[in-house]
């Protein structure tokens, strides 16, 4: 990556990151007329004479950054140039108008931060009961481990597969785990990012289950052949000791015991082994002397077991739903069989089989009787029966049901020893899709309340939105409303996961995380510090009626499910105005407030929103459609801006065509709001004609101008919502002034209605191979399944946030290349509201079709020059739609505020097209002349509801001027910087030239894009298709940064990924996880510090006293020096073949802290020792194996002499 300090003029995709020069240098020395310019073209190496008086070529040549090139002309000759080039406003920045950029790319470096939310499909667990930390496994290879609220951490098995087993070494900051591909690795917790010290993997056998036993470095592997191997967890290597299956079960047993499902120790004897067999045999294995002591069978299947601390009975669970209870001097028949959820006939038969009882837990007390803890064992009459978790305590059985699957469940005692009393106190179960722990101290069972952010995915994510740098009284506002929303009934006792320390980093600015749900809730997240803690919860389904049954249900049939979804949403920090739209073509605007309040009735404006035929348009034949007449383009209520309703045949419903409908029905009831935000006003979209709302693309609300403006695919609506009324509905087409040359006409909407779907990844069958494509000629339908088609329909569903995310984009684009062509780019724009692949691929398509469907993408308030020939600047809108077009709307507020603004209308004027780009308007922004970020104006926030005393203080501070005085600050020039799917531009305003342009993609296309605030600069900040992220200049455009991180796989990412201020960004990386990185070079290099810590040096708590008598007639627990049964001296080296020693990089990342002392050395040392001895191990198996061949070769030479020794040579 290259430092570029130069301004930019064009730079060619593939040298985007080198620096630039200008390729054309003239000064005064030059022969040429003034008024002729010879041109040497650096790509081609031709000549051209240009004449400066040709506008039409002038502005092909601005490219080559005229202004530079006569620079060094005489003064006749600029003089004369500057009368050809378009005409500078008072204020117009220039392009030679040199601003310090100081940002460079040494400031930029991408970099993971912090994962946040519940572990994807979730698979083991472990818990550290001295250090407090608990580690949760996915099948995806990934490793969680939480501590003390604020306290987490998040790593990678490079291989990805799923983790079956966690052991911790209790107290020693490792953490060992077992994968399903038969790997083993040690990982290293004393460090902020933990990393694996070993790993050794299984070449011919498959692990089943792990057992390291309390201050042991020997770990026991079961394998699926039945066989126990040992691994010295210190060095990683295998031990001579094996302990294999036909040893272990009785010599006249004929079949297979199956996989080892349970290895423990005995709490009393160390050398004494408990091995349980899936078959339900269970070999009670003496170390020492190598042989089976004892073996108890059973007829059912086993599934785990579990010890007294005594070390004189255990219990086993079963498949049948039982629980065995053993004496160990008992082998014969179990002691006790019980079937906790069985019924018990009253003939003495045996009960009825149950479900499988998964796991048994059994701990005791000295107060009181034992905890037995179980999962499953449900009788299989309890159909649909949510999973439970049994508790049986002496004679109480209580049966907890979970909202989720158990994965497993761990329960926490007071001691890590196993021999003495445990003291359960909690339990830990791991569902599906959440965590929970049950407090054991308390009558009930009550849950613990949970710190951890794991409920992101409570409802699915639909739309995310990042804020950094927020207004430091605004945390504490939403965090006071919502605590009044906690529940209940929570255990009164402290979290017990509470290890670890907080970082100490030197962040300290406040960040916030909204993110918007398919069940129509929006949360607001305290994401400073890199923490995550929900604030706030608001619901905006409690604005409307919710359908009590089928009969009841919405009149919409364009959400089936999710119809209060969030599609997307705006908020300003400042003045804490919240504006939100749903799947369902509605928006809530919605005000802070402190008090509660009770609204009688929720303002309600309905708009009819539609496109219309122009004169050169027509409808499809066929006859299903009826022109309907033009919508007004502005009017000063909803009612004057309706249409007529005319007759038609698209949905036709019992009662005949749907009109004037709105898609879901605002609640008539007086509405309880509590602190926190309340609703302003509800604007709903409505049927016109049998066609639905079209979807809501884009969304913007601006508090000092009391406005709230949204589009569609048909046009855009400006509301005030001060006054209630709707200000101006208009087509898309209506915003183009009559001479623009980028008018596009207008075009009837679809007859065949597109289902917008919900935004949530659902279940909702759809099939790739009923998706059909119609032609607009024959009515035909024809099947897609071309990959260019699959393709193009994917980057379609991509661009638009606002549609179904079903399965079949993922069988889509599994079934094309990562990298999207640019041939995708040559074909026919498809519709922008299609959302179900029923779009047209025919060659009759004109331009007029391919262009008229163009969507409002995004919206900007700002104060700018709405005309070239305004040299003051006005409240504006900038409007950006689907097809690059960027128009600039002027507002005409009324002077002076107060009553006036509440009585007078604002006037909107549309102004035309101020630039176009190629692809889709993404974001816009405004700079001023020396570079700085003109942010929208807002209006302080207040309190609505306060009382009169409260509002007079504060009516000094509330509204800011909406049009700055004309001083000198209105005289300045400003930059518009604007960015689409493929390039970004930066005008010059008020004279609308453009001063810089960069193709930012050629083969794919940007997501997202934010004009971000960093290092006391500005940049744009871009997410590519391709997984590229880059970073621009401003206002020259200079690369700074483009790395390529993450393809896009997921729509979900496509659809979160977000950027903020200071060099964050985050994406939903799962349907449960957030994943937060950074671009900042700065906060890289202060993330170690920023880190929480795992590891705290902690005493290890004292063995239980074995008492006067029990030393000394021998009745404690017997220890074992395992050194002297698995070490090399006694069993002797492993086959180097059953498993493979692996090294792994955590090692060397502790080298490096100390490379320059004496540990580092040793460390290398040892390293270079074990490198050796390994080298020299597998020469000796050579070695020895040439050795065997010459024995055998030898042996075979000395047989055949024996065998021709006495014979003649005529014999032979």
């Amino acid at each position: 990556m290259h430092r570029n300090t130069g301004p930019s003029i064009r730079v060619p995709a593939e040298r985007r990151l080198t620096p630039r020069r200008s390729s054309l240098r003239f000064r005064s020395q030059c022969v040429l007329p003034p008024l002729l310019l010879l041109l040497l073209s650096p790509d081609r190496g031709s000549l051209r004479f240009v004449s400066l008086s040709q506008k039409r070529l002038w502005g092909k040549m601005k490219k080559f950054n005229i202004r530079k090139v006569l620079d060094g002309l005489t003064a006749a000759s600029s003089s004369s140039s500057s009368s050809s080039s378009a005409t500078a406003q008072p204020g117009t920045p220039r392009e030679n108008d040199v601003i310090q950029e100081t940002l460079q790319s040494e400031h930029f470096q991408l970099c993971k931060t912090v994962r946040h939310g519940f572990p994807y499909q979730p698979s083991s667990m472990a818990f550290d009961p001295v250090q407090k930390i608990l580690a949760v496994g996915t099948q995806a290879g990934a490793l969680r481990l939480f501590g003390r609220a604020g306290v987490e951490c998040y790593c990678q098995h490079e291989s990805g597969a799923a983790v079956i087993q966690l052991q911790f070494l209790i107290n020693e900051g490792a953490l060992v785990s077992a994968l399903a591909d038969d790997s083993i690795h040690l990982w290293n917790l004393r460090q902020k990012i933990p990393a694996i010290l070993h790993s050794l993997k299984f070449n011919r056998e498959r692990i089943t289950y792990c057992h390291l036993p309390f201050q042991s470095k020997w770990l026991y592997i079961g394998t699926e052949r039945g066989n126990i191997h040992i691994v010295n967890v210190e060095s990683f290597t295998l031990s001579g000791y094996v302990i294999m299956w036909n040893k272990a079960i009785e010599l006249s047993t004929k079949t297979h015991p199956g996989p080892v499902v349970h290895i423990s120790d005995n709490p009393m004897d160390e050398g004494k082994l408990l091995i349980g067999f899936e078959c339900g045999v269970v070999v009670l294995w003496d170390l020492k002397c190598k042989k089976a002591d004892y073996r108890y069978n059973y007829d059912e299947a086993i599934h785990s077991v579990a010890w007294h601390h005594e070390g004189k009975q255990f219990v086993c669970s079963h498949s049948d739903g039982t629980l065995t209870t053993w004496n160990v001097r008992a082998p014969a028949k179990p002691a006790q069989i019980i079937t906790p959820h069985g019924k018990q006939p009253k003939d003495g038969k045996k009960p009825e089989p149950c479900k499988p009882i998964l796991k048994v837990e059994y701990k005791t007390t000295r107060a009181g009787d034992p905890f037995m803890v179980l999962s499953g064992g449900l009788s299989y009459d309890t159909v649909g029966r949510r999973a439970c978790l049994t508790v049986m305590h002496g004679k109480s059985t209580a049966v907890l049901e979970m909202d989720y699957p158990i994965v497993d469940f761990l329960t926490l005692c007071e001691t890590p020893y196993p021999n003495d009393f445990q003291e359960p106190y909690a339990v830990v179960v791991l569902l599906e899709k959440d965590l929970v722990v049950i407090d054991l101290g308390q009558i009930g069972y009550p849950i613990f309340e949970n710190p951890y952010p794991l409920t992101i995915h409570e409802s699915p994510v639909t739309c995310c939105e990042y804020f950094a740098d927020c207004p430091a009284e605004l945390i504490p506002a939403l965090y006071s409303v919502g605590s009044r929303q906690k529940r209940q009934g929570y255990s009164k006792k402290e979290w017990p996961v509470s290890g670890g320390n907080w970082g100490q980093g030197t962040q300290s600015y406040p960040e916030i995380i909204v993110t918007g749900h398919a069940d129509g809730t929006i949360k607001f997240w305290d994401a400073s510090a890199l923490m995550l803690q929900v604030l706030y919860k608001l619901k905006t389904a409690k604005v409307f009626e919710r359908a009590r049954g089928k009969e009841e249900k919405p009149s919409t049939d364009i959400v089936e499910e999710d119809p209060f979804a969030i599609q997307t949403l705006s908020w300003c920090p400042e003045s804490r105005m919240l504006c939100v739209a749903g799947v369902s073509a509605h928006v809530i605007v919605y005000r802070f407030s402190k008090q509660e309040v009770t609204t009688e009735v929720v303002q309600l404006l309905e708009v009819r929103m539609q496109c219309e035929f122009s004169d050169g348009d027509s409808p499809d034949p066929g006859g299903e459609q009826t022109p309907t007449p033009p919508t007004p383009g502005a009017s000063s209520s909803p009612q004057e801006s309706d249409p007529l309703p005319q007759p038609s045949t698209g949905s036709i419903s019992s009662d005949g065509p749907r009109d004037n409908i709105p898609c879901l029905q605002v609640r008539s009831s007086p509405l309880k709001q509590s602190p926190g935000y309340q609703v302003e006003l509800v604007i709903q979209l409505v049927w016109v004609s049998g066609e639905p709302p079209q979807p809501i693309t884009s969304l913007a609300i601006n508090s000092s101008y009391g406005l709230v403006v949204f589009g569609n695919s048909n046009g855009l609506a400006v509301v005030d919502y001060l006054q209630k009324t709707l200000l101006v509905n208009m087509g898309t087409s209506e915003l183009y002034s009559p001479s623009d040359p980028y008018q596009r006409q207008p075009r009837s909407p679809r007859k065949q209605r597109q289902p917008s779907g919900a935004l949530c990844d659902s279940n909702d069958g759809s099939n790739a191979s009923e998706d059909r494509c119609k032609s607009p000629t024959s009515g035909s339908t024809s099947p897609c399944n071309s990959d260019d088609d699959r393709k193009q329909n994917f980057i379609e569903k991509v661009k638009f946030k606002s549609r179904r995310f079903s399965k079949t984009v993922a069988n889509d684009f599994a079934r094309m290349s990562r990298k999207i062509s640019s041939s995708s780019e040559q074909k026919p724009d498809h519709d922008a509201k299609d959302n179900s692949f029923t779009r047209s691929r025919s060659s009759s398509v004109t331009s007029i079709d391919r262009e008229s469907r163009e969507a409002i993408s995004s919206f900007h308030f700002c104060e700018s020059f709405p005309r070239k020939t305004d040299n003051l600047v006005s409240p504006c809108l900038l409007v950006g739609t689907t097809q690059g077009s960027v128009m600039m709307v002027a507002l005409s507020l009324p002077p002076g505020g107060g009553d006036q603004r509440l009585q007078q209308m604002v006037g909107i004027s549309s102004c035309g097209t101020l630039v176009s780009l190629k692809g889709g308007i993404l974001t816009m922004a405004l700079l001023d002349a020396t570079g700085a970020l003109l942010p929208p104006s807002y209006e302080p926030w207040y309190d609505p509801n306060a009382s009169d005393e409260e509002k007079e203080k504060e009516k000094s501070r509330r509204r800011r001027p909406a049009s700055p005085p004309a001083s000198q600050e209105g005289q300045e020039g400003q930059f518009a910087v604007l960015c689409s799917e493929k390039q970004a531009k930066v005008v010059a305003m008020p004279s609308q030239t453009r001063i810089y342009k960069h193709n930012i993609t050629e083969t794919s296309f940007v997501l997202r894009a934010d004009v971000v605030q960093m290092a006391g600069a500005n940049c744009i900040a871009c997410f590519c298709a391709n997984g590229h992220i880059m970073t621009l200049s401003l206002p020259s455009l200079r690369p700074l940064l483009d790395v390529n991180y993450l393809p896009l796989t997921d729509m979900r990412i496509a659809r979160t990924f977000c950027f903020s201020n200071l060099g964050q960004a985050l994406y939903l990386t799962s349907a449960t996880e957030i994943q937060r990185i950074t671009y900042s070079q700065e906060t890289c290099d202060n993330l170690q510090e920023m880190l929480s810590e795992l590891f705290t040096p902690v005493e290890t708590p004292e063995a239980p006293n074995r008492g006067f008598f029990k030393g000394l007639f021998g009745g404690g627990a017997q220890s074992l020096d395992r050194e002297d049964l698995f070490g090399e001296t006694a069993a002797g080296k492993a086959s180097r073949s059953l498993a493979q020693h692996i090294p792994g990089p955590g090692g060397m990342e502790g080298m490096k802290g100390a490379a320059s002392g004496v540990v580092g050395d040793l460390a290398r040392a040892r390293i270079a020792l074990d490198e050796r001895g390994q080298k020299l191990g597998e020469l000796e198996e050579r070695t020895a194996a040439m050795m065997a061949s010459a024995e055998s070769f030898s042996k075979h030479a000395h047989d055949m002499m024996l065998k021709y020794k006495d014979k003649k040579w005529y014999q032979l």
